[in-house]
C-alpha cells in the first residue's frame, strides 16, 4: 500500500532545535508516522515536546546542548545508541537569525550565525553520518531556506549560512548516496514563527512579503510536516541532493 511507504515504525529520529517552532512540528509529525525522537535544544522547557511525542504513542529523549560545542553531536549520537540502539533520521533544524545592515554587522554575530546555522549542520551530519554508514542506511534532512537561493535584506550571515547548507546537502549526496544515505533539504518560505516576528510586526515589510506570495498568506509550521515525513520515509528512497521548496509560491514570482 502506498501509505505504508510513509510509515516510520521502528525508526529513530534526531532533531536539533526540537522543542519549539519548526522543530516541534517535525518532532510531532515524525512521531505520528511512527518514529521515536531524540531532541536537542538549548532550553529546559520541553513539556510541549513531550506532550506531542508521547501523545503520538512514541518515546522522546531530550538533551540540553549548545550546538556551538562540537562535542554535542557525539553526545547526542551516544544517547540515541544507548537508548534505542540505532539512529535512522537526522533533522538539522536548529537555527538563529541576526539582522543588521551589512556595513554595521558585528563580526561576533556573523560568526554565531554561521556556527549554529552551518557549522553545526556539518558536525552533526558528519557525526551521525558515520553511524549511518555503518548501518548502511539513513536519512538526513537539512532545513535550508529561500535564502539558500536569494540574498535577503540585512541578513548577510543567514544568507551565507543557508547557501552553505544547500551546498553541503549536495556535496554529501555526491559522496554518500551510493552508500544508502539520502541527504535532502527543505527550504521554507516566510513562516509564521518567532524568527519572523519582527517582519510580521512591520506593516510595510509584511505587506511587501504578502503581496509577493501567490498563496496570499504566511506559511504555518504545519505546512512543512508532510515534506519532512516524506524525506524521512522510504517513499523518498530515490530522492537525493534536493531542496524541496515550501513557500506558497514565493520563488516563482
Amino acid at each position: 500500500m502506498i501509505l505504508d511507504m510513509f510509515r516510520l515504525d521502528g525508526k529513530v529520529a534526531i532533531i536539533t532545535g526540537g522543542s519549539r517552532g519548526l522543530g516541534l512540528v517535525f518532532a510531532e509529525a515524525l512521531a505520528q508516522a511512527g518514529a521515536d525522537i531524540v531532541a536537542v535544544q538549548n532550553e529546559e522547557d520541553v513539556s510541549e515536546l513531550k506532550l506531542k511525542v508521547e501523545g503520538a504513542g512514541k518515546k522522546v529523549v531530550t538533551l540540553l546542548e549548545d550546538l556551538r560545542d562540537d562535542s554535542s553531536a557525539q553526545r547526542t549520537l551516544q544517547t540515541a545508541l544507548d537508548t534505542f540502539g540505532h539512529v535512522d533520521i537526522l533533522v538539522n533544524n536548529a537555527g538563529i537569525q541576526r539582522r543588521h545592515p551589512p556595513e554595521d554587522f558585528p563580526i561576533e554575530e556573523f560568526d554565531e550565525v554561521l556556527a549554529i546555522n552551518l557549522r553545526a549542520v556539518w558536525v552533526y551530519s558528519q557525526t551521525i553520518g558515520r553511524q549511518m554508514l555503518k548501518q548502511g542506511y539513513g536519512k538526513i534532512i537539512n532545513i535550508a531556506s529561500m535564502q539558500s537561493f536569494q540574498g535577503g535584506i540585512t541578513i548577510p550571515a543567514y544568507a551565507a549560512a543557508k547557501h552553505g547548507v544547500a551546498g553541503l546537502t549536495k556535496a554529501l549526496c555526491s559522496d554518500w548516496a551510493k552508500k544508502g544515505i539520502n541527504i535532502n533539504g527543505i527550504a521554507p518560505g516566510y513562516m509564521d514563527t518567532a524568527m519572523t516576528a519582527a517582519l510580521r510586526a512591520d506593516p510595510v515589510r509584511s505587506r511587501q512579503i504578502l503581496d509577493r506570495i501567490p498563496a496570499g498568506r504566511w506559511g504555518q509550521p504545519s505546512d512543512l510536516a508532510g515534506a519532512c515525513v516524506y524525506l524521512a520515509s522510504p517513499a523518498s528512497d530515490y530522492v537525493n541532493g534536493q531542496l524541496i521548496v515550501v513557500d506558497g509560491g514565493w520563488m516563482v514570482r
